[in-house]
């Protein structure tokens, strides 16, 4: 019977499950790491502890049900992060979380530069300090060195996605969390990127959640142990994804959240 592999690059660890056609949970497996405050209000974490608990995990599910069986995955994690990579798609500095607080500077220089306006009207929501798009306007003013060097801005499970398949893709739901979105269009507000200097092709390309965003690559099946060519979709943010897993899925219906981050 086909199964469908979910993985959810969370705050305090990482989740995987496989769950077959009904619905059935068959297989799981987790692992954990650290979150580092080096300084006050900051919140940080090294990618590739992400990247290490994810093999972890997915070796683990295909030791339980092997992995000829996968008909796709799914990604979801914790919004609003950022990661930096350089030309050779290396890691540039430690993950900035989205319950980082350092940028109130950043936010209030965006919505003065952009406006408050024009900024709601695109991205349907004011910029607030645990979003992306201060943190890399924080990275150009206190790390001008990596901000030069960095070639691609990512979101946390899409790190993730370009380890398991070797492509830069995003999609709507987290990619809304970015305060870069364009949300009544679907696509990155080149109005906003260009008031603030983020370059459109240092953000990876747009999915629907639904739709097939790569497949597993040579690199990403040796690593995890997941069969080559395996479909990966765009998945969702966690507070998205989690939302319809509650059946949020029209007007008037509310969920709370609540976490151990």
């Amino acid at each position: 019977m086909a199964t469908l592999l979910g993985i959810d690059v969370g705050t305090s660890g990482t989740k995987v499950i496989a769950i077959d056609e009904s619905g059935k949970l068959v297989a799981s497996a987790s692992a954990d790491y650290e979150l580092s405050t080096p300084r006050p209000l900051w919140a940080e974490q090294n990618a590739l502890d992400w990247w290490d608990a994810v093999c972890k995990c997915c070796q683990s599910i295909v030791a339980q049900i092997g992995a000829d069986d996968i008909a796709g995955i799914g990604l979801a994690g914790q919004m609003h992060g950022l990661i930096m990579l350089d030309a050779s798609h290396e890691v540039l500095r430690p993950a900035i979380l989205w319950c980082d607080q350092r940028t109130q500077p950043q936010c209030d220089w965006i919505t003065e530069t952009v406006g408050k306006d024009l900024l709601v009207a695109e991205t349907a929501n004011p910029v607030l300090t645990g979003f992306t798009a201060p943190k890399i306007v924080w990275a150009r003013d206190h790390e001008p060195q990596t901000f030069e060097r960095a070639v691609m801005h990512l979101l946390p499970k899409d790190y993730i996605r370009f380890r398991l398949t070797g492509e830069f893709a995003t999609e709507v739901s987290d990619a809304s969390g970015t305060s870069l979105l364009n949300v009544p269009e679907r696509r990155w507000s080149r109005a906003v990127c260009d008031k603030i200097g983020v370059s459109l092709d240092h953000l990876p390309q747009m999915y629907e959640s639904f739709e097939v965003s790569g497949r597993i690559s040579a690199l990403g099946a040796a690593a995890t142990g997941l069969k080559e060519g395996t479909p990966v979709v765009g998945g969702g943010g966690d507070q998205a994804a989690g939302a319809v897993g509650n059946g949020i899925v029209q007007s008037g219906i509310i969920s709370v959240a609540m976490g151990t981050s």
